[in-house]
């Protein structure tokens, strides 16, 4: 029974990725026989070599994060500061990953990627997040296959909460709005919705046991810390709220590297060359990712430009208006649809509502509550999962897709609550 799942979940990832190609010709030999569009072949080509360029030059951007972020972190695990920051999740991960061994530095390593999360330093977390991943291959017996640990870890990346989503508030500033961080609680709570419903599916798969003493302790404690963020920062005016939005997360993020600088130096370690050590794993891994990132790049580039994306979008739009649905916020799908596929597409979607329905207006602030409450899932399974050369991904890919699921339906609705 066991051997029938892993097969049925390691195919879903094969059928998704060949079904963007097919619904591409699809759709553009209808566009083609029935609208006479000649030019969606010429359309979807470019797409296919634009989409290729575009995933190596991302892993081209992503070496020198990685060179800086995987050398940083090689000082704080040969100083000690890794492990000290993993001390005060141990009891917890023991209990959801019992699998990894308690002196893995892995442990640390996803301790790091998540706090960069939380506080939406997307460059710092990928780097440390690529780190937890290699270190958790190293102890997963089943090399092609992804172990329990990775498959939670990965979910949880997907579905992460964003205690301070800075380029989203940077973005309603920059295009207009009065009050660009007015979408700050609904984002923080939709994100919470989603990583929530990620970690329960996963525990649901697994068996975990999520009703221990501990595990029920350490996520009341996370979520009454959300609760307070969400009050201290929906407290102050909004010109100061984004102020010290992006103050904080910068602020914490240098503090990480002079600290683990500071650490190495008292440890009497050679700082320089220990970074230099880590920075050329950060290269290697870069390499690594190319073809995974190609893969899955060009086959949302063409599902994107053959247009089966925007027939997806009026599908729905019809849909609701014949349940009787209020379908105002229709106009912000197309974030929804293309944040799980591509993080720069999404974003894209996200400023084109702005700027279409103005930074202020509902389709826009629901655009932007999405674009906050979700990650984008292909991309990170494609490059975590690649980097460490898994082709089997498990119960991951679906986990993920329904903690996709309920972040944006969670999106939707405190949008209508908080505008």
């Amino acid at each position: 029974m066991l051997k029938c799942r892993h097969k049925l979940e390691n195919a879903m990832l094969n059928f998704i990725w060949a079904g963007f190609f097919l619904i591409a010709f699809a759709v553009a030999s209808c566009r083609n026989l029935w609208g006479g569009d000649t030019a969606v072949w010429t359309t979807l080509i470019n797409a296919t070599f634009a989409d290729a360029k575009s995933a190596f030059l991302i892993s081209l951007n992503l070496t020198g994060i990685l060179c800086l972020w995987l050398g940083l972190l090689k000082i704080a695990e040969r100083s000690g500061m890794a492990a000290l920051l993993a001390r005060g999740l141990q009891p917890l991960f023991h209990r959801i990953m019992p699998d990894v061994p308690a002196g893995s530095p892995a442990m640390s390593s996803m301790i790091m990627n998540m706090a960069a999360n939380v506080l939406g330093l997307d460059n710092a977390a990928t780097p440390m997040g690529l780190k937890a991943m290699e270190q958790l291959q190293a102890i997963n017996p089943h090399k092609d296959r992804a172990s329990n640990a990775q498959i939670l870890f990965m979910v949880i990346n997907a579905s992460a909460v964003t205690l301070i989503p800075i380029s989203i508030l940077m973005y309603r500033s920059e295009l207009g709005s009065t009050n660009p961080s007015a979408v700050f609680v609904p984002i923080l709570c939709a994100t919470s919705v989603s990583t929530l419903v990620g970690f329960l599916a996963v525990a649901a798969v697994q068996k975990l046991n999520i009703f221990n003493r501990v595990v029920l302790a350490y996520l009341l404690g996370a979520f009454g810390f959300i609760a307070g963020v969400a009050w201290y920062f929906g407290s102050l005016e909004p010109e100061r709220r984004l102020e010290l939005s992006a103050a904080w997360g910068n602020f914490i993020l240098f503090a990480f590297v002079v600290g683990f600088i500071s650490a190495g130096l008292i440890k009497k370690l050679n700082v320089y060359e220990t970074f230099i050590e880590g920075a050329k794993e950060g290269f290697e891994i870069a390499v690594r990712i190319i073809p995974y990132l190609v893969a899955m790049l060009v086959a949302i580039g063409v599902f994107r430009a053959s247009g089966a994306l925007d027939y997806l979008v009026q599908g729905f739009e019809r849909l609701f208006s014949l349940c009787g649905m209020n379908t105002d916020f229709v106009a912000a799908l197309p974030t929804a649809f293309m944040k799980p596929l591509s993080g720069s597409g999404a974003r894209a979607m996200m400023i084109e509502t702005m700027q279409t329905y103005g930074a202020d207006s509902f389709p826009a602030f629901v655009s932007a509550v999405i674009q906050g409450s979700t990650e984008t899932t292909f991309y990170v399974l494609a490059v975590y999962f690649g980097a460490v050369r898994i082709s089997k991904v498990g119960a991951a890919l679906p986990c993920a897709l329904l903690a996709d699921l309920a972040g944006i339906i969670a999106a939707v609705a405190l949008s209508y609550l908080f505008y």
